[in-house]
């Protein structure tokens, strides 16, 4: 998720944590190190690919994103927020407007009221500013778990583990952290990711399965962690990646 004119967020250091309990996984810890630390080689400042101006218009634009491609938000929400990037310019454009914004998102009828809706909670409970805990950013109507996270992470610096669909299917598809749910596998990922790539962590692993891992056909032939893969559905078996050449060499970067 791109960010303009926002400033950066990112934590000097990585965020310390309660040490987590330990839950089974078929990697050891020296793989699971090995394998963020390529990520990281690969993508060294990861970043969502959703267009925001501040944390108001990054909460607006990851509920306008559920079922909706990022590309298709973007278009939509260009326009928009060069005349409503607060709560109050929102609530002055009104939910008609907001509609005509916004329609060629998936079911954009009801993110229209949300967006009215969660601008005005914004203006009367929270002083017009977007709130920093989870509790309360759920309170926020249209906004979920994996919004809240998305939104402590990229406005707030948290490290957090915003599971969407690329999430749970690379969550899923290699064993990392298997869950029938989506709250099931970011616990188990908060748990088995090491410390110091746990803050960047769900954006390289979206960015894996939107570039690399793909949905229809995984293309391993470009994976920089596919010597390290226990994926059943692995296509090809391949020698490590020399890591510590350019990201270009390891498939698509966006």
């Amino acid at each position: 998720m791109d960010s303009v004119k926002t400033r950066k967020k990112t934590p000097s250091a990585p965020p310390r944590r309660k040490a987590p309990a330990r839950v089974k996984s078929l990697y050891s810890q020296d793989e699971l190190k090995e394998m963020f630390r390529r990520f990281s080689i690969q993508r060294p400042e990861p970043k969502g690919e959703l267009e925001h101006v501040n944390p108001f218009t990054l909460v607006v634009a990851v509920a306008l994103s559920a079922q909706a491609t990022d590309a298709g938000v973007n278009k939509a929400t260009r326009a928009l927020f060069k005349i409503a990037d607060t709560p109050e310019k929102m609530l002055d454009l009104g939910e008609e407007k907001v509609r005509e914004y916004i329609k060629t998102i998936g079911l954009y009828r009801n993110k229209a009221k949300n967006v009215i809706a969660l601008s005005r909670m914004l203006v009367e409970r929270f002083g017009s500013e977007v709130p920093r805990t989870r509790e309360e950013l759920v309170m926020l109507p249209g906004v979920g778990r994996k919004t809240a996270n998305v939104v402590l992470s990229m406005a707030f610096g948290h490290a957090t583990m915003a599971v969407d669909t690329h999430i749970f299917r690379i969550a899923n598809r290699l064993l990392l952290a298997p869950g029938k749910t989506p709250d099931e596998v970011e616990d188990k990922l908060m748990r088995i990711v090491p410390d110091e790539y746990l803050y960047h962590a769900h954006h390289w692993l979206i960015l894996h399965g939107r570039y690399c891992c793909k949905a229809r056909k995984p293309e391993c032939e470009h994976c920089v962690i596919a010597d390290l893969c226990k994926s059943p559905e692995k296509t090809c078996d391949v020698p490590a990646p020399l890591v510590e050449l350019p990201a270009q060499m390891f498939g698509p970067t966006p």
